[in-house]
C-alpha cells in the first residue's frame, strides 16, 4: 500500500552487516609494517563526492558535456555503471575524463542493483525528476555509521509539486509539474541540499533553499550546472536560489575540484608519522579546517597557492588537542577517524566529539586492539595519547574508518592486516601506489 513519505520516518537501510563482512572480508586485504617516516609529494585526485553529484547532474542536460579531473574509484564507477544502464553514453576518454551524453535516456528507473551499495545513488532522484517529472530509484545504502534519513529530500520534492513514496525497496517520485518554491531544510544536510537544487535547476519559476549546507562540493555542483546552462546563485552560502530554465545545452568542458578529505588524509600521514609531504593540486581554503588544528598541535604548514606542505622536526612530539567535527566550514566528519589516529601519537589527553554521525566510533574497537587507549562517552571520545600501538588483524568498518586504520598501520610496531579493503577503495584513487611512493611498506594481497 502506498503512504506518503511525510507519513513515514525514510532512513536508509544498514547494507553493510555482519553477513556481509563473512562474505567478503577475505576477498583482499593490506599488508602493512609499520615504523617508516613518510615523506615526498602527492598530487590530489578529483572529489569523490562532487563527482557523484556532478555525473548525476550530467542527466539533467539536454546535450553532451566533458568532466576532467573525474577519481577512478569504485564509488564513481558503480554511479557510471548505474548512469549507462539508464541509456546514458559514457565514456572514459583518459583515467580521470569522462565524455557524457545524456540524451539517449529512455528511462526514469535508476534501478540499476548496483544502486543499492552507494549512497550518492540518490542524487539521481533529483535529476531524473527534473528532466522526466518522474523518478524511481532503490533505497541507496554506503558506509554504515548511523541513520541516514531521506525525509529532507522529500520534503523538497514534495515543496516543488511532487509526491513521494516507498514500495517494495523503491523510493518513487513524480510530479505532473515542478514549480518553485521555499525550502527551509530542518537540519543542515548535503545530499538533500543537492537533491533539491538539481531537482529546481528545471523547475517553473524561482526555488529558495535556505539552511542549505555550504561544503565545497556543493558549490561545485552548482559551478557544473551554471557552466552547463543552469541559474544556481548562493551555493556556498546558506541560501542558495535555484531559477528554473526549459533548457540547459551542456556542450561545455568542467573540471572537479580537488578531494579534501583524500588531501586531508595525507596531511595528517605526514604529521603522524612525523613526516614531511606536500599535497599537490589542492585549493588551500577548503582543507583551512585542519590546516588550523595541526598548526595547534605543533606540526609545520607551509601553504602554498595550490599547495599545502605538513612535516615535523625530528623527534618532535605533537600536542594533544580538541576537536568537534561540524557542517562545514567546520572540521568534517570525513577526517575524523584519520585524526584520531594522530591523536593516538600525541602526547597528553584529547577529545574527539562527533556531532554529525551517531554511529561513527564503531572503528574504535579496532584501534584499541592495536593499543590505542580511547574512552567514549556518548558523542565524545577521550584519548589518552603518547603510546606505542602495535599491528594488528583489524577490519575496514567503513571508508574513512578503514583509511584511519591504514594510517594506524604505518606507525605501528610490527604488521597490521586491514580487511575489508573494498571500502576503503571505494573512494582512495590509487592508494597502494601513492602510499608507496611516500615511503610506506603497504601491499594489497588476494585472499581465497
Amino acid at each position: 500500500m502506498k503512504q506518503p513519505s511525510r507519513r513515514m520516518s525514510a532512513s536508509i537501510p544498514d547494507l553493510t552487516g555482519m553477513n556481509m563482512r563473512k562474505k567478503e572480508k577475505r576477498l583482499a586485504s593490506y599488508i602493512i609494517r609499520g615504523g617508516n617516516r613518510l615523506s615526498g609529494n602527492i598530487n590530489i585526485s578529483g572529489s569523490k563526492n562532487a563527482a557523484l553529484g556532478i555525473i548525476s547532474a550530467a542527466m539533467l542536460l539536454d546535450g553532451p558535456c566533458v568532466i576532467e579531473n573525474v577519481p577512478d574509484v569504485a564509488d564513481i564507477n558503480v554511479m557510471i555503471e548505474i548512469c549507462k544502464n539508464l541509456g546514458a553514453e559514457i565514456h572514459r576518454d583518459s583515467e580521470s575524463v569522462l565524455t557524457i551524453n545524456p540524451c539517449t535516456i529512455h528511462t526514469h528507473e535508476a534501478t540499476h542493483e548496483k544502486g543499492r551499495s552507494i549512497r550518492g545513488s540518490y542524487y539521481l532522484l533529483g535529476a531524473l525528476l527534473g528532466r522526466f517529472r518522474k523518478a524511481s530509484i532503490y533505497m541507496p545504502g554506503g558506509c554504515n555509521f548511523g541513520t541516514r534519513p531521506i525525509d529532507q529530500h522529500i520534503k523538497g520534492f514534495e515543496a516543488l509539486g511532487a509526491t513521494a513514496h516507498i514500495e517494495y525497496g523503491r523510493i518513487n517520485v513524480q510530479a505532473d509539474r515542478l514549480i518553485g518554491e521555499h525550502v527551509f531544510l530542518d537540519v543542515v544536510t548535503v545530499g538533500a541540499t543537492i537533491n533539491i537544487m538539481l531537482a529546481a535547476a528545471k523547475a517553473d519559476g524561482v526555488t529558495v533553499i535556505e539552511n542549505a549546507a555550504r561544503e565545497p562540493h556543493i558549490v561545485d555542483v552548482a559551478n557544473f550546472l551554471n557552466t552547463m546552462g543552469a541559474n544556481v546563485r548562493g551555493a556556498g552560502t546558506d541560501v542558495i536560489r535555484v531559477t528554473g530554465v526549459a533548457v540547459m545545452p551542456g556542450g561545455s568542458t568542467y573540471s572537479i575540484i580537488p578531494d579534501q578529505i583524500e588531501a586531508g588524509t595525507y596531511m595528517l600521514a605526514a604529521a603522524l608519522s612525523r613526516g614531511d609531504i606536500t599535497v599537490h593540486g589542492v585549493i588551500p581554503k577548503h582543507m583551512e579546517p585542519l590546516t588550523a588544528k595541526l598548526d595547534e598541535m605543533g606540526a609545520h604548514i607551509d601553504v602554498g597557492d595550490d599547495s599545502i606542505r605538513v612535516w615535523t622536526d625530528d623527534g618532535q612530539e605533537l600536542q594533544a588537542a580538541s576537536f568537534k567535527t561540524m557542517p562545514y566550514p567546520g572540521f568534517p566528519t570525513d577526517l575524523q577517524p584519520q585524526t584520531m589516529v594522530l591523536l593516538c601519537t600525541a602526547a597528553g589527553s584529547s577529545r574527539m566529539t562527533e556531532s554529525v554521525w551517531d554511529n561513527r566510533f564503531q572503528y574504535i574497537d579496532d584501534l584499541k586492539t592495536m593499543g590505542a587507549e580511547i574512552l567514549i562517552s556518548g558523542k565524545m571520545a577521550i584519548v589518552e595519547g603518547g603510546h606505542q600501538l602495535t599491528g594488528a588483524h583489524v577490519y575496514a568498518r567503513d571508508l574513512r574508518a578503514g583509511a584511519a586504520l591504514v594510517l594506524a598501520g604505518l606507525v605501528a610496531e610490527g604488521t597490521t592486516e586491514v580487511d575489508e579493503i573494498s571500502k576503503i577503495e571505494r573512494g582512495y584513487e590509487n592508494f597502494i601506489s601513492k602510499m608507496r611512493s611516500l615511503g610506506a611498506d603497504i601491499t594489497r594481497i588476494e585472499n581465497e
